[in-house]
């Protein structure tokens, strides 16, 4: 009787050991597959930041070019203003109803 309980045990605590290790296998195959899918996340992440950063360096570019016509614009319509005198206004006329 004595050797069927100690089989037992034995079997029992390699059992039991088996089951962990089994358990920890399959948390860390779930891990690595978690961590992969991240990675694959971040790379496309990264992609597309870098695709927005471009479009917003273009984006100020354009406007720095727009707003150096602008004051090209208005330096012309101001010498263009002072050269010309301005008509005087005429005087205020006060018609009957």
């Amino acid at each position: 009787m004595n050797e069927i309980l100690a089989f037992q045990a034995i079997i029992f605590i390699c059992g039991t050991g088996a089951f962990i290790a089994s358990l920890r296998f399959l948390r860390r195959v779930i891990e690595l597959k978690h961590e992969r899918s991240i990675a694959a996340s971040t790379i496309e992440l990264r992609e597309r930041l870098d695709r927005i950063e471009g479009a917003v360096e273009s984006t100020a570019i354009e406007i720095e070019r727009i707003s150096e016509a602008n004051r090209f614009v208005a330096k012309l319509l101001g010498e263009r203003s002072g050269a010309a005198s301005h008509p005087a206004r005429p005087e205020r006329i006060i018609t009957p109803h």
